[in-house]
C-alpha cells in the first residue's frame, strides 16, 4: 500500500512525515532513535503493521531526511524538543490517542511524552531503549566495538559519499547482533544518503541538550507498556530493558536472541504479532 506524505509544522521546525493504512484504525506512531530518520522504520515493517489493521505513522526527526536543518554541530533544540515533536506529529494527522512505538532514543522520548501527555498515549511499545531516569546500579555501558566505529565520526571527511557509506556501515555492523545482512544495509544507508541534504546534521542529537530532571520517570509510567529487546544489543545491553520491565508496572518483556540494536528482517513478523495483541489489549 502506498504511504501518504504529509509535512507537519512544529515550533521551530518542519517534520516530513508518512503514514499508512486507514485514518479510523487504532493510530500507531513510530518513533526512532538518535540520528535515525523514517526510513530505519523498515516500510515492510509499516505496511505490515497497517494491514493488521493500524494506522501507521512514521517521520523524520529534526535534523534527519527531509526535516529541518541546522548546521552540523549547533542544534538548536533540546531532547524535550523532540519529545514536543511527537505530539506535534499526532496533531498534525488529527490523532487524538496513539500507541508509541519508540525504538533507542525514541523510547526515552515515548515516555517523556507518556508522562508530559498521558491523555495522548494509549499505549507504550519500547525497542532497544532504557529506563528515563533510572535510579537504579548503573547499566552496562555501550560495547568498545560500537564507540571505535562511532568515534570514526571525528575524522571522517563528509563531502566523500563512499568514505561516508563506509562509516555508516561500520557503525551498523557494529550495532547488529547474529542476523546483519549487509546487502540490506547498505541499500538502506544508500537510501538515507539520497534522501539526506547534510546527513552530518542528523549527529546533532549526540550533543544536544537536556532539559529536564526525568529522575525515576520511568517508575511513575502508568500506561500498558510492551518492551522488545536484544539479547544482543551492543548499545543498549538488555539489562536496560530488563531494567525497564522490573521498573514499569505491569510491562511485558521480550526478548529476541541473537539481535543487536536493529531491526532484522527476519524478526518484523513477530514484531507485527507482539504490537498486535498489545494494542488490542491495551
Amino acid at each position: 500500500m502506498p504511504a501518504t506524505f504529509r509535512w507537519i509544522e512544529t515550533t521551530g521546525a518542519r517534520l516530513a512525515a508518512e503514514s499508512f493504512g486507514d485514518p479510523d484504525d487504532p493510530a500507531v506512531l513510530l518513533v526512532m532513535g538518535a540520528t535515525a530518520s523514517l526510513l530505519t522504520w523498515p516500510e515492510a515493517l509499516c505496511e505490515e503493521l497497517a494491514a493488521a489493521g493500524h494506522f501507521v505513522i512514521r517521520y523524520d526527526h529534526r535534523d534527519t531526511g527531509l526535516s529541518t536543518l541546522c548546521p552540523a554541530g549547533a542544534p538548536d533544540y533540546r531532547v524535550d524538543d523532540l519529545a514536543t515533536d511527537i505530539v506535534d506529529v499526532l496533531d498534525g494527522f488529527g490523532v487524538a490517542r496513539a500507541t508509541l512505538v519508540g525504538m533507542s532514543l525514541g523510547g526515552y522520548l515515548s515516555q517523556i511524552v507518556a508522562l508530559d501527555a498521558p491523555e495522548r498515549v494509549a499505549s507504550l511499545v519500547l525497542i532497544a531503549s532504557e529506563p528515563l531516569g533510572w535510579e537504579g546500579d548503573p547499566l552496562p555501558s555501550m560495547s568498545a566495538a560500537f564507540l571505535d566505529q562511532f568515534a570514526g565520526l571525528q575524522t571522517l571527511d563528509w563531502s566523500d559519499r563512499t568514505q561516508v557509506a563506509t562509516v555508516l556501515l561500520g557503525i551498523e555492523r557494529s550495532s547488529a547482533g547474529t542476523l546483519f545482512d549487509e546487502a540490506a544495509a547498505r541499500a538502506r544507508i544508500e537510501a538515507v544518503l539520497a534522501r539526506s541534504p547534510d546527513i552530518a546534521a542528523a549527529f546533532n542529537h549526540a550533543v544536544m541538550q537536556q532539559t529536564r530532571d526525568w529522575t525515576g520517570g520511568a517508575a511513575r509510567l502508568t500506561c500498558p507498556t510492551l518492551l522488545l529487546h536484544g539479547t544482543l544489543d551492543p548499545v543498549l545491553p538488555v539489562a536496560n530493558g530488563e531494567a525497564l520491565s522490573e521498573t514499569i508496572p505491569g510491562s511485558r518483556l521480550v526478548l529476541f536472541d541473537g539481535v543487536g540494536h536493529e531491526l532484522p528482517d527476519r524478526i518484523l513478523p513477530r514484531i507485527v504479532e507482539e504490537i498486535g495483541r498489545h494494542v488490542e489489549t491495551a
